[in-house]
């Protein structure tokens, strides 16, 4: 992991302040939380005059407070990520994730994530939307392969997530399920974390059982485009982003993704993940027009498609 430059600053205590405890002169001076200002504290970030002092000591007028500020949250910049611009401009940025990337960072510092690339792109996305998410406005599972949307200013930012919670943002998916379906249909059942198993998510078909788990809203639509080697490639839509939706839903009804060891779906010769690609992205662009983006199977996916007669 990179190191990071420690990030120092000094306030000195103007002539005109009474004195008082040195976490409400923190807070003041450098306008965060008293809780916050406290932790620093405790931590040893503060000196006065050069030395580390308690939370209550008295500090007044030409002191010369400095701080040593923790790690910003922010993904460390990796430009040699493999991540494909499919679309930039003033107000938003379209990316394809490769299989293997987590979206984001879960802890500050982490590599490897779909926003490290973004911010070393589009430094300013470093400042978009919460610190470890880079600019983006939704996420897909490490697995999932295919199109990312993050934002570039605060209010394209606002205006996406709300489309998000509208449910207007259009993400369709292709997906390669066991067993041969020939008709299209929807799955209208909320999801809860599964109490047997903290990784999965369960769909939850009795009201009661939903209710008691917190189980949250979620539609998956999914239409057959063709059926090989007992298998089904379906072109999938979801209404709702609950984590693992389509793989939960989908392998409720007895059709879960091929290679999605998790839910239970079957394995293939040369397949690493589970089959499932965020191959469409349709949103109304902050500037007022209607966005549409498609992605293609990437070629690890084409293959196992290929394999099957």
């Amino acid at each position: 992991m990179p190191n990071r430059p420690v990030e120092l600053r000094e306030i000195v205590v103007p002539a005109e302040d009474a004195a008082e405890r040195l976490d409400k002169v923190v807070s003041r001076l450098f306008g965060v939380s008293r809780a916050r200002a406290m932790d620093w504290i405790a931590e040893g970030r503060v000196k006065v005059d050069g030395l580390r002092g308690p939370k209550a000591q008295q500090v007044g007028p030409g002191a010369r407070i400095a701080i040593e500020l923790p790690p910003s949250d922010a993904p460390v910049p990796q430009p040699d990520l493999p991540v494909r611009v499919v679309h930039a401009d003033a107000h938003v940025v379209v990316i394809e994730k490769p299989a293997g990337m987590p979206s984001h960072p879960l802890k500050p510092g982490e590599l490897g994530t779909a926003a490290n690339a973004l911010v070393a792109r589009f430094p300013e996305l470093a400042t978009i939307g919460p610190a470890r998410e880079g600019g983006l406005v939704h996420r897909l599972d490490t697995d999932t392969s295919g199109l990312l949307l993050a934002a570039r200013t605060e209010a394209a930012h606002a205006n996406l997530r709300a489309q998000f919670t509208a449910r207007t943002i259009e993400k369709g998916y292709l997906a390669l399920v066991a067993g041969e379906l020939h008709a299209g249909g929807e799955i209208d059942l909320p999801l809860a974390h599964d109490p047997r198993d903290s990784r999965r998510v369960r769909a939850a078909s009795d009201p009661e059982w939903a209710a008691m788990h917190d189980a949250r809203p979620a539609l998956t639509r999914f239409s057959p485009i063709e059926r090989r080697g007992g298998f089904t490639l379906l072109d999938v839509e979801i209404a709702t982003g609950v984590l693992h939706q389509i793989r939960a839903h989908l392998a409720f009804i007895g059709h879960p993704l091929a290679g999605d060891a998790l839910y239970e779906g079957p394995s293939l010769p040369s397949l690493q993940r589970h089959f499932l690609h965020a191959s469409r992205l349709g949103f109304s662009h902050p500037d007022g027009t209607r966005a549409s983006f498609s992605s293609a199977l990437p070629a690890d996916l084409r293959a196992i498609l290929d394999q099957l007669v």
